[in-house]
């Protein structure tokens, strides 16, 4: 019995002990199974993004397409790789940009790199504008304070199947509104009212890899308050074009600039220089030209280059026109010969498809004159460039449908005179051909690097413009990059003169300057000793001179001749014939007066060109680029002889009434008003000109550094006398000169409230002008004169009155 109760109490204490470890290990169990670690998801497979139904593009990165879901196959050798991001405009609504802006514009253009990190792959933007060697201590501090900004990131989808690249979804990316790739910029977003992007209207249009390049192609919607055309839409739609361009990793070696000789160039600050500072450099941008025998090209030989620069003539070109483009073209190949290389640039008719299947207009390896269906009047010739060595790897040349309408106007105007071929709105297909050839040489000359050289056209003395072996030979301007069109100085009689622009001498000088290959140099350092010295040998010779245009007279668009008012007197004279004619030449040949309308209007530009250009001498100041070792400066003051000279024919080619202008066979039959305002907005237009601040104070400065210059209120005194000269006597004043001694009032009032600097002399000699005009019209109002004139030296000298005294 004891032994039996002795069991029943262990048995008791037994039981619940080990229920209670039993329940003490099913918690912690639960515990530990709660804090297990959940097994890792495994990414999807490459199939889920590239199978059968996947239509993918070889190129650069495959790309791959899901029903409009893209993805860039990357391969990691391109990690860290550089390359180039252009933004441009391909299509456009009407009116964006004020009409200033045209399909194919480039927006942006920026170097980048993709980054793998941590899970991410990284889009980032590499700047050029700072630089060191990344041997050197500073170069840490360089990349320390020029952070690289993250454009966008995006996740690994997954890898390819042998693991050497990765798949990224670019979709949201390339159908959101990134700022780094807009092709909107901020002032036209502020212009326009432009609220959002709208995801339901825009889209990617297409992508598109090339070996050496991907193309993507947006159409992008906005709502917008005030867009440029199709008011009642509130909508901005754009198209984009993205190309993203792998940059060479051999880099040519660059050309160090020189303003001396016309370039457009690249820059950056080198903080590897041993200079007191860190160095500003800059290169020219050019094509790489390499010669294939390069001890032939060093003996002397024409060689030609391993790669030369070809040009393939868009499929929509008219087949009439092609011959023309490509001749323009295939101009610059003797260009090229100076420089030492034949065969150097080609136009090509675009291939078959049989011929070559996989060619395109976006593929880099082709660039391209593209033939576009606009009413715009212009053409264009951009080009990218590698922005660490400025080497040019493509250009794609832009010509607008309807640009040869206004050279055949121009045509016209300008050389009717003296050219009876110009005498008709059906120019000659031989000669609208010889037009568009050169403005396609025009353009090509861009593309090679080359900006306006508006100086070019000062080169030539105006009378040898009248030679017929002077123009045959040497053209109308040193070069085919000034705005130098037509031969508007060439007087009926003159025998086998050369209307039209084509390329000169200084052509062949820039190209050998930036393209000749200096085999011996391995730094751009060591080339310019030998490049100085070329510049050097022909710095007396104006032949050669580049000059942009600014404030120097001797540099000025349209213009032709080294003597404007010499020029435009011819012009003038040539003109006059013109507009006594163009009835008889336009409508009376159409039995409309459209063209008589069209015509009459750039009749009045192409005048107020001709004046425009002896206005250019008032306060100017010719630029002669120098460096030290040169003599002779670098600013020089046009001559009071020369400036009074201009001053006393702008009395009389501008500021008077011109009667030959106010044509009533011309007036009457195309405009019901308006002729007034038309005259004065123009004769105001050198009002301005010639009483802008920046003038005035040129000729204040003027007068330190030469003694004989001609004075600024010397000049105000002669303009406001031939402006107020019926005031002298007792005469009436017309309404064309009632207007524009109005306008010189109110520009007068103008520079009295400008910002300019309080302590200058500005204010006194205005002031001093204005009170001696109102002793003048005191005097005149008085005489025995009509009404209308005493009315208005009455209104004139209110508003004196209040200039001077506005309490």
């Amino acid at each position: 019995m004891k032994k039996l109760l002795l069991f029943s109490l262990i048995l008791a204490f037994s039981i619940p002990q080990q229920a209670n470890a039993q329940k003490k290990k099913s918690k912690k169990d639960k515990k530990t199974a709660q804090v297990a670690p959940k097994p890792k998801k495994s990414k999807p497979s490459y199939k889920t993004y590239v199978n059968s139904k996947t239509k993918s593009d070889d190129g650069l990165f495959h790309v791959h397409n899901n029903n409009g879901k893209f993805m860039y196959e990357i391969p990691k050798s391109h990690f860290e790789k550089e390359m180039l991001l252009v933004t441009r405009i391909k299509d456009i609504p009407a009116g964006l940009g004020g009409g200033y802006v045209n399909a194919g514009s480039k927006i942006n253009t920026q170097v980048v790199v993709w980054e793998e990190f941590q899970n991410k792959i990284l889009l980032k933007v590499k700047s050029y504008n700072a630089v060191a060697n990344d041997s050197l201590p500073i170069y840490k501090s360089v990349k320390a304070n020029n952070l690289e900004p993250i454009i966008y990131a995006f996740d690994i989808k997954s890898q390819n199947p042998d693991s050497t690249a990765v798949l990224v979804d670019v979709t949201k990316f390339f159908s959101s509104d990134i700022k780094a790739i807009s092709a909107l910029p901020s002032f036209y977003r502020a212009r326009y009212k432009v609220r959002r992007l709208d995801p339901t209207r825009s889209f990617i249009n297409s992508i598109k890899s090339y070996p050496k390049n991907i193309e993507v192609v947006q159409d992008f919607t906005y709502d917008a308050a005030a867009p440029p055309s199709n008011s009642n839409t509130n909508t901005i739609t754009i198209r984009v074009n993205q190309s993203m361009i792998l940059l060479p990793e051999d880099k040519m070696m660059p050309r160090i600039y020189d303003k001396r000789v016309g370039y457009f160039s690249i820059g950056n600050v080198d903080y590897s220089s041993e200079a007191l500072k860190a160095d500003a450099k800059r290169y020219i941008r050019r094509w790489r030209l390499e010669p294939k025998d390069v001890s032939a090209y060093n003996r002397g030989e024409l060689v030609e280059p391993i790669k030369p620069i070809v040009y393939y003539l868009d499929p929509a070109t008219p087949e009439k026109l092609r011959k023309y483009i490509k001749q323009g073209v295939d101009d610059w190949a003797k260009v090229f010969e100076t420089a030492g290389f034949k065969n150097a640039i080609m136009a090509k008719y675009p291939p078959t498809k049989e011929e070559d299947p996989e060619f395109s207009m976006e593929d880099v390896r082709y660039s391209s004159i593209r033939y576009v269906a606009s009413t715009t009047r212009n053409a264009t010739g951009p080009s990218v460039s590698d922005p660490r060595t400025g080497e040019i790897l493509e250009s794609d040349i832009i010509w607008y449908h309807n640009h040869l309408r206004s050279y055949r106007n121009r045509y016209l105007l300008e050389t009717g005179a003296a050219n009876p071929s110009a005498r008709t709105l059906d120019t000659p297909a031989e000669e609208i051909g010889e037009m568009m050839r050169m403005v396609i040489s025009h353009e090509v000359g861009h593309a090679l690097g080359l900006p306006h050289n508006m100086a070019a056209s000062f080169a030539y003395p105006v009378d040898s413009l009248r030679s017929g072996k002077f123009t045959q030979k040497m053209g109308i301007a040193a070069t085919i990059m000034d705005y130098a069109r037509y031969n508007y100085i060439a007087q009926p009689g003159d025998k086998n003169i050369r209307f039209i622009r084509q390329l000169g001498p200084y052509d062949h000088y820039a190209i050998n300057w930036g393209y000749r290959k200096l085999s011996w140099a391995k730094t751009p350092k060591q080339e310019v000793e030998t490049l100085d010295k070329w510049i050097e040998d022909k710095a007396d010779n104006p032949i050669y001179r580049f000059g942009g245009q600014r404030f120097d007279p001797s540099a000025q668009t349209e213009g032709i001749g080294n003597d404007q008012v010499k020029a435009s007197t011819y012009g003038v004279k040539n003109l006059k014939i013109v507009a006594k004619n163009l009835p008889d030449w336009t409508s009376n040949q159409t039995n409309n007066y459209e063209d008589l309308s069209e015509l009459y209007g750039e009749l009045l530009g192409v005048w107020s060109r001709y004046v425009g250009h002896v206005s250019g001498n008032i306060g100017g100041v010719y630029e002669y680029n120098k460096k030290p070792s040169q003599d002779g400066f670098v600013y020089q003051p046009v001559s009071k002889e020369k400036q009074k000279e201009s001053m006393s024919w702008l009395q009389e080619n501008a500021f008077k009434t011109q009667d030959w202008l106010l044509d009533n066979s011309i007036l009457a039959n195309i405009d019901e008003s308006g002729y007034t305002n038309r005259m004065l907005r123009l004769q105001n237009r050198q009002l301005a000109t010639l009483l802008s601040t920046s003038r005035l104070e040129r000729m204040i400065d003027a007068s330190v550094i030469e003694p004989n210059s001609y004075e600024v209120i010397d000049m105000v005194r002669d303009l406001r006398n031939g402006i107020f000269s019926e005031a002298n006597y007792t005469r009436n004043v017309d309404v064309f000169r009632r207007n524009l001694q109005k306008a010189f009032i109110d520009r007068m009032a103008s520079i009295m409230n400008s910002k300019s600097p309080k302590h200058s002399d500005i204010n006194s000699f205005v002031r001093g002008e204005l009170e001696s005009l109102n002793f003048q019209l005191t005097i005149a109002k008085n005489r025995r004169v009509n009404r209308m004139t005493k009315y208005h030296y009455r209104d004139c000298l209110a508003k004196i009155k209040q200039i001077l005294d506005p309490k």
